[in-house]
């Protein structure tokens, strides 16, 4: 393994729970959750030579991961809905209070646009209105204004 081998294999280990974030905020099938994953990695390991420093690593990571599940979800939309094989069986399933807040948090960030589910998201993993705004690419304002507007729309959904 060389050396760049190497600083990927860190920076994959060190992103994980940010990489696997931001695709579960993309789809609730963890089959698909898996591929999400494996294609933002996919698109990490192919821009990873010409990362610039430009930014912090991890802004680059959300970016990429943000582009490959909206690109993905786009392409999806696309095709159609696929039907997913059924087990009956949820080896995750929890019934407290916490667990359940937090499921109909997730369903009712998972019905927004993709733009502002990244949004959402990023604000939930607490970066400031600056880095969110360079990651998705608007303002400082503008994202202020957006998240206005998302917390309106989830607290008005049921």
């Amino acid at each position: 393994m060389d050396n760049s081998e190497k600083e990927f294999a860190e920076l994959v280990r060190k992103c994980k729970s940010t990489i696997y974030t931001v695709c579960y905020m993309f789809s609730n099938d963890e089959d698909e959750v898996n591929d999400l994953f494996q294609e933002v990695l996919v698109n990490l390991w192919k821009g990873y030579g010409s990362f610039r420093n430009e930014s912090r690593l991890s802004s680059w990571v959300y970016r990429v991961s943000l582009n490959t599940c909206i690109s993905l979800d786009r392409k999806k939309r696309k095709i159609g809905k696929h039907v997913p094989l059924d087990m009956n069986i949820n080896l995750f399933e929890d019934h407290d209070e916490d667990t359940r807040q937090i499921q109909q948090l997730y369903d009712r960030i998972h019905r927004l646009g993709p733009v502002d589910r990244a949004i959402i998201l990023l604000w939930l993993d607490n970066l400031s209105y600056e880095e969110i705004g360079s990651i998705v690419g608007i303002s400082t304002k503008n994202v202020s204004v957006k998240l206005v507007r998302i917390r309106e729309k989830l607290s008005a959904m049921k």
